[in-house]
């Protein structure tokens, strides 16, 4: 990323990690109000590695298609990337270096500390690792 990036350009190309059709609306009536130039719904099919994969590729490819309809209900010319691989954090900063994204914008899912711990808290490794701007958008209830 370019370190002289100009003001107002962190919402040039923004991705939005989506995770179903309520959560990709949600995400993107959360971040319409500051108005990005550009949108990519990205979606990532947590696959395996060796083991059972937690749905069938179809199913989640079926929930990508009902996720990106729902951003697109905002965003009309909003693009899609779908993603597949078992670290979801390292899939979402591999799909925004290769769409060119000038930032991640994301809803945490919550859920208690355990849930939390147990998913490996995808909030906090995005905000400590990525290597671009994250906006962190706030819960749909304070919108």
């Amino acid at each position: 990323m370019n370190s002289e990036r100009k003001k107002g350009e962190i919402l040039e190309h923004v991705v939005l990690p989506v995770a179903n059709e309520d959560d990709a609306l949600a995400t993107a009536k959360a971040i319409e109000p500051y108005g990005p130039n550009h949108v990519t719904a990205l979606h990532v099919v947590e696959k395996g590695g060796g083991v059972p994969d937690k749905t069938p590729v179809e199913q989640s490819e079926a929930l990508a298609d009902e996720s990106y309809a729902a951003v697109r209900s905002v965003f009309p010319d909003a693009d899609e990337h779908t993603a597949y691989g078992r670290d979801v954090a390292e899939k979402i900063f591999e799909a925004a270096d290769e769409i060119g994204a000038s930032a991640i914008a994301y809803r945490s899912r919550g859920g208690n500390r355990l849930m939390q711990f147990l998913s490996g808290d995808l909030s906090l490794k995005l905000v400590t690792e990525a290597d671009r701007p994250v906006i962190s958008l706030p819960p749909e209830d304070e919108t």
